[in-house]
């Protein structure tokens, strides 16, 4: 399983990243993530086209999981974010499940990744299994049990997910006929 992590604050190795990387931790235990750092890429976020923004928006499209992390800055996610998911087209995020954690000084901001990330994360195909994930940061002293609080959150919502995916089944391989079939 591949996870990216992508990091939306301007200051690099914050503690939105920190929060970011222990919830894969946590929740997934060992698996082959990457960390991606909007800051260390900002002068290239916006030059169009760009080799080095088109790789990293691939590997984040090719992962299973992405965590999209962010401060909050003025009641939403930071323009570093904005700027990076703004290059991906309609559904460029398709089979990706997509986990939005932010983070913010205080609970008035705790609605910010329910009602601004997740919309933007879901017109772009990703799958978001559970709500936005924000974090106080004016209680960073007990981060890990507020950490841990969230791990089972999300665990819970994604066990909840088994019975249907179970009865479901694995979706058949697309047909090559070329012909088009209607519901």
């Amino acid at each position: 399983m591949k996870v990216a992590v992508v990091v939306g604050n301007p200051k690099p190795q914050s503690r939105t990243a920190h929060i970011a990387m222990s919830l894969v931790e946590q929740i997934f235990g060992p698996v082959d993530s990457e960390l991606i750092e909007l800051s260390s890429h900002a002068d290239k976020l916006f030059s169009w086209p760009s080799d080095e923004m088109a790789a990293l928006n691939q590997r984040v499209a090719e992962s299973n999981i992405a965590v999209f992390a962010s401060p909050t800055y003025k009641a939403t996610y930071t323009g570093l974010l904005k700027a990076f998911l703004d290059r991906y087209p309609a559904n460029g995020l398709r089979g990706v499940v997509a986990l939005p954690v932010m983070t913010g000084a205080d609970a008035s901001h705790s609605l910010a990744p329910t009602t601004t990330l997740i919309p933007l994360l879901l017109e772009l195909g990703a799958v978001v299994p559970t709500a936005g994930l924000y974090f106080n940061t004016a209680q960073y002293q007990k981060i890990d049990a507020l950490i841990a609080e969230r791990v089972s959150e999300v665990r819970g919502h994604l066990d909840a997910l088994r019975p249907v995916l179970d009865a479901v089944g694995p979706m058949p391989a697309p047909s090559n006929s070329g012909e088009e079939h209607s519901a």
